[in-house]
């Protein structure tokens, strides 16, 4: 079983050293926890970023 990755683009509400609060609709309220550990952050203007992380996390976080 491969293991897919995904590149989406979310807004960054918090980062903490061991995780960020990200959402994909902008509102804090849907946003969710992503472990540093599993994901890699590219920040973009305005308070987004570019994450790349494992389509499992995606989908379990209900960002896909």
């Amino acid at each position: 079983m491969a293991r897919e990755v995904i590149d989406i683009t979310v807004q960054v509400h918090a980062r903490t050293d061991r995780a960020i609060l990200v959402s994909d609709d902008g509102e804090k309220a849907n946003a969710v926890w992503l472990p540093l550990s599993q994901v890699e952050v590219e920040m973009k203007p305005g308070g987004t970023a570019e994450i790349t992380l494992p389509e499992w996390l995606a989908l379990d976080k209900g960002l896909i």
